[in-house]
């Protein structure tokens, strides 16, 4: 796979390792995180933007309908997967989105090996989920948290329309 087509919204997992493989042998380093992505905000959006000023090019996987539910309860996602991929893929930043079943993303980053894993700053190397964790280290990834922006949070959003 080249770059990614901006008409297809949603790639799979070996068609990204595919990519990552061109982009490592250009010397090029791919850039991976992870989410739900449910309720996009600026938040958000200033963090894929700090992740894809990590690299050459910015993979998110988004955990699906299924997989957000199972994190975030029977009220969520408030947007379908579907969405939620086409908003992501809309960005500048956002060079491909992968849709994964599971709670962890650890078979997608086996899959993908990326060269730099970013999480924001809610996160510390040592919360990192520890299967997670161990497939990043196996993919020799440099393992980034970029800081949060203070106030913008999908949780603070939805407490907000409640009120």
């Amino acid at each position: 796979m080249h770059a990614p087509s901006r008409e297809s919204v949603i790639h799979t997992a070996e068609e990204v390792a595919a990519w990552r493989d061109e982009l490592h042998a250009q010397g090029r380093k791919l850039v991976f995180t992870n989410g739900c992505f449910d309720l996009l905000h600026p938040g958000h959006t200033r963090y894929l933007q700090q992740a894809r000023d990590l690299g050459d090019a910015l993979v998110v996987g988004m955990n699906s309908d299924s997989s957000v539910r199972e994190l975030k309860g029977p009220t969520r996602p408030l947007n379908c997967q579907e969405d939620r991929a086409e908003v992501l893929r809309a960005l500048r930043s956002v060079d491909a989105v992968v849709v994964y079943d599971e709670k962890r993303a650890t078979r997608l980053i086996e899959t993908i090996r990326p060269h730099i894993y970013s999480k924001g700053g809610d996160y510390t190397i040592d919360s990192l989920d520890s299967e997670e964790r161990g497939a990043l280290e196996q993919a020799g990834a440099d393992i980034q948290i970029l800081p949060l922006v203070p106030g913008r949070s999908t949780t603070n959003i939805i407490g907000r329309m409640n009120q």
